[in-house]
C-alpha cells in the first residue's frame, strides 16, 4: 500500500470543489492524456470495469420468425432481425433475450421448436424478406435445453436461412430451407435434411446457385408428404429482383428424399414465377394453399394434394411487395381456415375466398404460429416484434421490449441530454439518457456544498426532479436523420422517406413545418428520372462551427442559414451516377422502387469542426469530395483503395486538425463484409486504410474521433464497437457486455459514448473519462484518481473513478472546497473513521464539521480491491 501521508488532489468540474483520495502519490492526469501514440492493448482488468447501459426504449422492432410451444401455452419465441432470439414463459407478459453472448450474428430469420421434445429449439440466422437494410447471418443454431445454451450446426456459408421445419413426431428429422447469399451465387442453397438432430445434413432439393429455398410445409397426417418452394432472387446495394426461371413449387412423398416439380400443374399460373408461400391444412392432408407471385398470381388452393389448383383470391392486398411478404398459413383443425400476411394480417374462414383483417398489433406481418391444440392461440411476427393472442386475434400482447432498429443517433443539449433516433417501420424517438440511473437530485438540492457550475452553452435543464422524462417523437419518420437545433434543444430537423421530406418541429409548441429543399413525392420512378435523388436515410447535419448552418443532401449538397425557410445548393452532382445503378428496381414481375433503391446520392456529410468553409461529402457509390471554400469549388479526393461502389456511410472531420478526416465505408450487399476505414491528414491528398484488429467480416457503419484526446477513435461496426488509441493504426473490441449486435451509429457526448443499434435500441457507455486518460503511467502507479467529468446538479451525479494496483487496507475519498474543508467523505462500509492515518485528527475534525452541517455521511462506500473502482457522488 502506498504511503498514508501522500495525497492526490484534482479539481472537479469548474466548481470550487476538490477531490482527495488517501494514499496517492502525484497527479499524473496530464501525463496520461499525453500518452497513447504507441499504446496497443488495453488491460483486461481495466476494461471489465466498464459496461454498456441499455436505455431502450422498450418498443419492439422487426421480427420475421416466431413460434409457440405445443403443450406449453405460456412459452413462445420470436427472432429479432437485429437483436437475437427472445423468449417468454408467461404468455407474452415479459420477454428476455436467450442467445446473448452465444451466437455470432444478430439477425434471426427462422425459428422452430420440436412438438415432441419442446426443449429442442432451432434458429436460422439472416433475413430472407429482402428489403434494403437486411443483414446476413451465420447459419443454424440448436438448443437442447429450451434456449439456455446454443451450438452452431452448420450453414455458415449459406448466410441466410428461410425456414426450419421439424418432423412432427421425430425431433431428429429436421429440414432447412437455405436462401444463400443476398447478392451473389453460392452452392449452399435449397432444401437440406438431417436425420441425426442436426449433426449432419444432406442437400435434397437444389436448382442452381442462384435459386433459394424459401418455404417448406410438412403434412401433419402423413409427414412423408411435403411441399417446398424455390425462389430465384437477389438484393444488391442499388437494386433487387424477385422471380426467374429458378422459382418453382415442389412435392415429396418420401419424407423429402426426392422431389417432383408441380409448378405447372393444372390451375397454377403460366409465365414467370416469383416468390411462393405454401401451407398444408392440418385438418385435411389434401388441402394445400399456395400464395404465388406472378403476373396473374394470388392465392391458389388444391383439394387433391397439389395435383390440380384453383385460384381463389387475387386481391392486391395479399400480393403487394411480394418479395417482402408472400406468407400463407393453414389452420390445424379447420381446412377452410387460412391466414395470409402482408401489410395487414388476414384470415379467411371460407378457404381463402373472402378475407377479414385481424388488427390490434403492429403492421407488416411476416410469420405466424397456430397452436395445433387451440386454434385461438396465435403468435404473429411483424415489424413491431412478436405478439401473442389467446382469442383468435381479437387482442394481442404488447410489443414492449427493446429490439428496435435505429438508423442513426443524435443527442440534445438538455441536462441530462436526450438520445434521439429514427426507428425502422416506426417513428422518430427521443429518450432521456439517464434512464436506469434513478431519480434526479433536484435543482440545487442537497443542502449546498459549493457553487453550482456554469451550464454548457445552450444547455437546458429538464425540471424532472425524481420523475423520469417520458420518451417523445421528434417529427420526421422511420429512416431519417435527426438534427437537434444547437440554439434550441427543443427544435428538431428530422427526415423521412417520402422523397426528401424534411420536418422542422418545435417540441414545446408542437408546431411542425415542412422545410424540404426540393419537394418531390416520387412513386416508382427509377433514380435516373428523379430530378433530386433523396435516399431512404439522407443526411441532415448542422455545422459544428456555425450553429446557423444546416446541411442536407440529394446528389447535391444543400445549405440553409434560416432554419429551412430557404435553401441553396452549394455543389453539383458529387456522385458517380453510373446509369447501371439508377434503373428500375424490383421485377421482373413486381416492381419495387422505394427509398432504399434511390441510388447515386450523397450518403454522408462531414462538416469541419474547425473551419466552416471545409466540408466533406461521401456518396453511396464510392466517391469522396471536399471543399475548402464553402462549396464554391470541390475536389474529388476518393482514396485509391476505395472499393468499387463502396457506400461511404459516415465522415467525421477532426476537432484537432482541419485537414484530418475519418471515413467509414461498407459493401455487405455487394458480397463484401470487409471493414473499411480511411484516414487523411492532408485534406484527402493521401489516405491510409486503418482496420488492423477489426475482424474480417465486421463491416463498419461509423467512425468517430474522441473530443478531448487526439488519436482516440471509436468505430461502430456490424458486430459491436471497437476502439483505437493510435489514430486507427490498431483496434480492439469495446463491445464489453453488448450482445453481438449491429451498431448503426455512435456519437461522443460530453463524458459518454452513445450508440444506436440496429436491433437492440440505444446504449450508453457512461464516464469514459478513464478511457481517455488510460495509459501506461496510470496503471503503473499504486493509486490513480481519474479526472471526474463536469458535474451539474439536477443530474444523477458524477462518477469518481480510481485505480488501485493492488488490494489496499482501506480507501478514503474526500471532496473538499477551495478552503480545504470537507464537503463529502466516502469511506469503507465498515466505518466512517480512519484512525490509522497520520493526519487523522485533522481529517476527522473536518469530516465531523461537514456532518454537522450536512448530516451523516451515507454510502456509496469506497472499495479497496485492486483494479478500477467507481462510486457515484450525488453532489450533496
Amino acid at each position: 500500500m502506498p504511503p498514508a501521508n501522500r495525497h492526490c488532489v484534482l479539481p472537479l468540474c469548474a466548481a470550487a470543489l476538490f477531490i482527495l483520495i488517501a494514499a496517492s502519490t502525484t497527479d499524473h492526469g496530464a501525463e496520461a492524456r499525453a500518452v497513447g501514440a504507441n499504446l496497443v492493448g488495453i488491460d483486461t482488468t481495466f476494461l471489465k470495469s466498464f459496461r454498456w447501459r441499455a436505455i431502450g426504449p422498450d418498443r419492439g422492432g422487426r421480427s420475421i420468425a416466431v413460434t409457440g410451444v405445443r403443450g406449453r401455452p405460456k412459452e413462445a419465441y420470436f427472432g429479432a432481425v437485429g437483436g437475437g432470439l427472445w423468449k417468454t414463459t408467461d404468455g407474452g407478459e415479459t420477454w428476455g433475450p436467450v442467445t446473448d453472448g452465444q451466437i455470432k450474428s444478430a439477425s434471426v430469420g427462422a425459428v422452430a421448436v420440436s412438438e415432441t421434445n419442446p426443449d429442442v429449439v432451432y434458429i436460422g440466422m439472416g433475413e430472407t424478406c429482402i428489403r434494403g437494410n437486411i443483414m446476413p447471418g451465420n447459419g443454424v443454431y440448436k438448443s437442447n435445453d429450451g434456449g439456455k445454451s446454443w451450438m452452431n450446426v452448420g450453414f455458415v456459408s449459406s448466410e441466410n436461412i428461410s425456414k426450419i421445419r421439424i418432423h412432427p413426431t421425430n425431433p431428429d428429422i429436421v429440414f432447412v430451407a437455405a436462401f444463400g447469399k443476398h447478392s451473389a451465387p453460392n452452392p449452399e442453397r435449397g432444401v437440406f435434411k438431417s436425420t441425426d438432430g442436426g449433426k449432419t445434413w444432406r442437400k435434397v432439393l437444389f436448382r442452381d446457385d442462384k435459386t433459394a429455398a424459401i418455404d417448406i410445409a410438412i403434412t401433419r397426417a402423413n409427414p412423408d408428404v411435403m411441399y417446398a418452394a424455390l425462389w430465384e432472387a437477389f438484393r444488391k446495394e442499388y437494386t433487387m429482383s424477385s422471380g426467374g426461371p429458378g422459382s418453382g413449387l415442389f412435392k415429396s412423398t418420401d419424407g423429402g428424399e426426392t422431389w417432383t416439380e408441380i409448378t405447372r400443374n393444372p390451375g397454377l399460373p403460366s409465365g414467370m414465377i416469383g416468390r411462393i408461400g405454401v401451407a398444408v391444412s392440418g385438418a385435411d392432408p389434401n388441402r394445400v394453399y399456395a400464395l404465388v407471385e406472378n403476373e396473374n398470381g394470388g392465392l391458389f388452393r388444391s383439394d387433391d394434394a397439389g395435383a390440380t389448383w384453383t385460384v381463389v383470391n387475387q386481391n392486391r392486398a395479399v400480393r403487394q411487395r411480394a418479395f417482402y411478404y408472400t406468407h400463407v398459413h393453414a389452420d390445424a383443425n379447420n381446412r377452410d381456415w387460412v391466414y395470409l400476411q402482408n401489410t395487414s394480417l388476414f384470415k379467411s374462414t371460407d378457404g381463402g375466398k373472402t378475407l377479414t383483417t385481424l388488427s390490434g398489433t403492429h403492421g407488416d406481418h411476416h410469420d405466424l404460429w397456430i397452436d395445433p391444440e387451440n386454434p385461438a392461440h396465435l403468435m404473429d411476427g411483424n415489424d413491431g416484434g412478436g405478439a401473442i393472442s389467446m382469442n383468435g386475434g381479437q387482442t394481442w400482447t404488447s410489443e414492449d421490449y427493446p429490439t428496435e432498429q435505429f438508423y442513426h443517433v443524435a443527442t440534445t443539449k438538455h441536462l441530462p441530454y436526450h438520445v434521439c433516433g429514427s426507428q425502422q417501420d416506426n417513428s422518430t424517438l427521443c429518450t432521456p439518457s439517464n434512464f436506469g440511473l434513478g431519480g434526479n437530485s433536484g435543482l440545487g438540492g442537497g443542502g449546498g456544498g459549493g457553487q453550482r457550475p456554469a451550464l454548457p452553452a445552450g444547455a437546458v435543464v429538464e425540471p424532472t426532479h425524481n420523475a423520469m422524462l417520458v420518451s417523445y417523437q421528434a417529427a420526421g419518420g422511420e429512416p431519417g436523420y435527426i438534427a437537434p437545433d444547437p440554439k434550441d434543444p427543443d427544435v428538431f430537423f428530422s427526415g423521412t422517406n417520402n422523397g426528401g421530406w424534411l420536418d422542422r418541429y418545435n417540441r414545446r409548441t408542437g408546431y411542425r413545418k415542412e422545410v424540404n429543399p426540393y419537394p418531390w413525392m416520387y412513386s416508382g420512378e427509377p433514380a435516373i428520372e428523379i430530378p433530386e435523388r433523396w435516399q431512404w436515410t439522407y443526411p441532415i447535419i448542422f455545422s459544428p462551427v456555425d450553429p446557423n448552418v444546416l446541411y442536407t443532401s440529394s446528389q447535391r449538397l444543400w445549405k440553409t442559414t434560416n432554419g429551412g425557410e430557404s435553401w441553396t445548393p452549394i455543389s453539383g452532382d458529387l456522385t458517380r451516377h453510373d446509369p447501371k445503378t439508377m434503373g428500375h428496381s424490383g421485377g421482373p414481375i413486381t416492381g419495387d422502387m422505394n427509398g432504399p433503391e434511390v441510388y447515386a446520392v450523397i450518403f454522408s456529410v462531414g462538416p469541419s469542426k474547425r473551419d466552416v468553409n471545409v466540408i466533406w461529402t461521401g456518396s453511396d457509390d464510392g466517391l469522396i469530395h471536399v471543399t475548402r471554400d464553402g462549396g464554391k469549388t470541390w475536389t474529388n479526393v476518393t482514396p485509391r483503395e476505395m472499393p468499387d461502389f463502396g457506400r461511404v456511410s459516415q465522415i467525421d472531420a477532426s476537432a484537432f486538425d482541419v485537414g484530418t478526416a475519418y471515413v467509414s465505408v461498407r459493401r455487405p450487399l455487394l458480397d463484401d463484409k470487409s471493414p473499411y476505414i480511411f484516414r487523411t491528414h492532408d485534406f484527402g491528398k493521401t489516405w491510409t486504410k486503418i482496420v488492423n484488429g477489426i475482424r474480417a467480416n465486421d463491416w463498419v457503419h461509423a467512425v468517430r474521433e474522441d473530443r478531448t484526446r487526439r488519436g482516440l477513435l471509436y468505430a461502430a461496426t456490424q458486430h459491436g464497437v471497437s476502439v483505437s488509441y493510435d489514430d486507427g493504426a490498431n483496434w480492439e473490441s469495446l463491445s464489453l457486455n453488448l450482445p453481438d449486435v449491429p451498431v448503426a451509429d455512435l456519437v461522443v457526448e460530453a463524458n459518454d459514448l452513445v450508440i444506436a443499434t440496429h436491433g437492440r435500441g440505444f446504449y450508453v457507455l457512461d464516464n469514459v473519462g478513464p478511457l481517455r486518460e488510460y495509459g501506461p503511467a496510470a496503471l503503473a502507479t499504486d493509486v490513480w484518481l481519474f479526472t471526474p467529468a463536469t458535474a451539474v446538479r439536477s443530474t444523477p451525479g458524477v462518477a469518481l473513478t480510481y485505480w488501485l494496483k493492488k488490494d489496499a487496507r482501506r480507501v478514503t475519498l474526500d471532496v473538499l472546497d477551495s478552503a480545504g474543508h470537507v464537503v463529502r467523505s466516502f469511506v469503507p462500509d465498515t466505518t466512517r473513521r480512519d484512525s490509522t492515518r497520520a493526519d487523522s485528527t485533522r481529517r476527522d475534525s473536518l469530516r465531523a464539521a461537514a456532518e454537522e452541517s450536512f448530516g451523516p455521511t451515507p454510502g456509496p462506500f469506497t472499495s479497496a480491491k485492486a483494479g478500477v473502482n467507481r462510486l457515484v457522488w450525488d453532489l450533496r
